[in-house]
């Protein structure tokens, strides 16, 4: 099965490149073994481009499933191969009626990691149950589990195969606009 990740690599025109990586997303440690002298980290991410010249935006609701991929890492080969690696957060329960939606927090390899997946398995497990109860509606407890992972986690929520442009929640024009920290 594997634990994939998504890596995208910024070019000078300020679009991506987008490849993979079979075991990318275990641990989040392939963060640090992409080097200019190694920028497919000696074979962990595959040679073979998913997509080329690709927006900020686009990679979220055109290419990050939250459903397949468990990491997203953002290489900045311009600064020495500067990587930011984002822990990718699933808001479903396993029927697939939420639409595809995800979430990306940017996260440190080793224990601020494993403590993330953990608060999200928990908070998510939770939520399911109380659903499950009849104590709170599906719609509600996704509107939290978001909330939380924003608030939080400083997460950014995304609808994958949904439109950037569309808005979808109160006023919000984009909904599922990726900020530019100015850092890549």
């Amino acid at each position: 099965m594997g634990h994939r990740a998504l890596v995208a690599y910024r070019r000078p025109d300020h679009l991506y490149d987008l490849r993979y990586s079979h075991w990318g997303g275990e641990d989040l440690s392939l963060a640090g073994a992409i080097t200019a002298e190694s920028p497919l980290a000696d074979g962990a991410v595959a040679p073979d481009l998913l997509a080329d010249g690709i927006a900020r935006d686009r990679i979220l609701a055109a290419h990050l499933d939250p459903c397949v991929h468990e990491a997203l890492y953002v290489v900045a080969p311009a600064a020495d191969y500067a990587v930011t690696p984002y822990r990718v957060c699933w808001l479903e329960w396993g029927d697939g009626r939420d639409g595809g939606r995800g979430a990306i927090v940017d996260v440190d390899p080793g224990p601020a990691d494993r403590d993330l997946r953990t608060w999200f398995r928990a908070t998510k497990t939770v939520l399911g149950d109380v659903v499950e109860m009849g104590a709170l509606s599906r719609r509600a407890a996704l509107a939290y589990l978001e909330a939380r992972i924003c608030e939080e986690r400083g997460g950014t929520v995304y609808s994958y195969g949904g439109s950037i442009d569309a808005t979808e929640t109160g006023g919000d024009s984009r909904p599922d606009h990726w900020p530019d920290d100015g850092r890549r």
